[in-house]
């Protein structure tokens, strides 16, 4: 069974900083896509950005490229999610999520870690 467990969320200031963990275990992740997502205080959940294991392949909503890099440690089996210039409106529960290759949504969630940023 697929077990996604994130830390490092917080609260900072706007501009500052965050690296968001995600411990993955149970599964053979070469064969997995990985994702965040984030949901804001009365808004639906929404996509971040996604990484395919096998090849680091990346992707990112819009709003936030330039300052947030997803990025894999195949020896930890951990995801990452580096956050910097951010920004209030970044402020959500993120979660980090998996699903297989052959697969078209993701069906694997962690807990989520909240991240709140200051103005």
């Amino acid at each position: 069974q697929v077990q996604l467990v994130e830390s490092g969320g917080g609260l900072v200031q706007a501009g500052g900083s965050l690296r968001l963990s995600c411990a993955a275990s149970g599964g053979t992740f070469s064969m997995y896509f990985m994702g965040w997502f984030r949901q804001a205080p009365g808004k639906e959940r929404e996509f971040v950005a996604a990484i395919r294991w096998s090849t680091g392949v990346t992707t990112y909503a819009d709003s936030v490229k330039g300052r947030f890099t997803i990025s894999r440690d195949n020896a930890k089996n951990t995801v990452y999610l580096q956050m910097n210039s951010l920004k209030p409106e970044d402020t959500a529960v993120y979660y980090c999520a998996a699903r297989k290759l052959t697969m078209t949504q993701f069906d694997y969630w962690g807990q989520g870690t909240p991240v709140t940023v200051s103005s």
